[in-house]
């Protein structure tokens, strides 16, 4: 890759992956995950227990580890390089809403995450943006996560805290990582996992709904939340999380001028996106997030054209 500087370039701690039709930036800045962080032009991060600093351009991602690897198929995974993207958008539906939407984040995929933290982060983001989550998540890891090896400029790095560890917390520290009303729910949830009455991990061999339901009944996770677990972690690209954003990109791009409750927009979702209709989300998602910026982007552009004009 050019123009990337690499800490140590020996092949045991970095691989260049050759892709095709993937926005990093996109697809580690869309709400899916939030332990990632830019580093100038990468991204510092941790899947499992390791470091690792990503760099992409138009037709590679190259990571960057502290300790040596021997396989990368943790990686591959997690970033799910393996995945098609263009059979992935062909079973979208073939409307306005959708095309704007695709062309808007073209190149944005879907992370496979860890059961365990997608779940326990997803309690933790109710009601709360993406920085706060990012925040609090943070401070849950300096507090009950392992230190990490980690290259430099990356500051002091740690891994996601087990359930049997923070089941032996207590709530108020639990609440001292600014989690507030989450703390007993997180410490439920890892008391439960502990305690071997859930595994979040076992729930990929069920059908969805019923995998649904049962992420259902534990405390703190509602239908969304399930959905996003299912989704981003488990692999059921049925799954459609709604949350806030997707309710109105939904009732604006579907809906206008109509008032559909959630209920009919799950089963609106449910029945018009397809096998993949979390992947379709997840552009949704992303596209009404960023919609606002990409116009001033445009705006600040036909400024500065006027300005140019003008001072000729």
């Amino acid at each position: 890759m050019i123009g990337v500087h690499l800490e140590n370039p020996d092949p045991a701690y970095c691989r260049v992956f050759p892709v095709r039709h993937y926005d990093l930036d996109a697809t580690l800045s869309s709400g899916q995950a939030f332990r990632w962080q830019k580093n100038g032009n990468g991204w510092d991060g941790v899947i499992g227990r390791r470091f690792v600093r990503l760099h992409s351009d138009a037709d590679s991602i190259t990571a960057e580890t502290a300790e040596p690897v021997s396989d990368w198929s943790w990686l591959i995974d997690y970033l799910q390089l393996d995945l098609k993207i263009e059979e992935i958008l062909t079973t979208f539906p073939d409307d306005e809403p959708m095309r704007e939407a695709v062309h808007a984040c073209h190149g944005l995929r879907l992370l496979r995450q860890d059961p365990w933290e997608c779940l326990a982060s997803f309690i933790l983001s109710s009601t709360k943006q993406i920085v706060q989550i990012q925040q609090i998540i943070q401070l849950l890891c300096e507090r009950f996560g392992d230190p990490l090896p980690a290259l430099r400029e990356s500051g002091p790095t740690h891994s996601f805290p087990s359930p049997a560890r923070l089941a032996a917390a207590e709530e108020a520290v639990l609440r001292a990582c600014k989690m507030g009303f989450r703390a007993p729910y997180l410490l439920e949830v890892a008391r439960r996992t502990t305690q071997r009455q859930f595994d979040p991990a076992q729930l990929g061999q069920l059908p969805v709904e019923v995998a649904r339901v049962e992420l259902m009944k534990l405390p703190g996770v509602g239908r969304k939340i399930a959905d996003c677990a299912l989704l981003f972690a488990l692999g059921f690209q049925s799954a459609f999380p709604v949350d806030v954003w997707v309710a109105r990109a939904l009732r604006q791009l579907y809906f206008p001028r109509r008032k559909v409750n959630l209920p009919r927009l799950h089963r609106f979702a449910a029945t018009h996106f397809g096998p993949n209709a979390g992947y379709a989300q997840q552009y949704l998602f992303h596209y009404m997030r960023t919609r606002g910026r990409r116009r001033e982007t445009v705006r600040a552009s036909k400024r500065r054209s006027v300005e140019a004009l003008t001072a000729r």
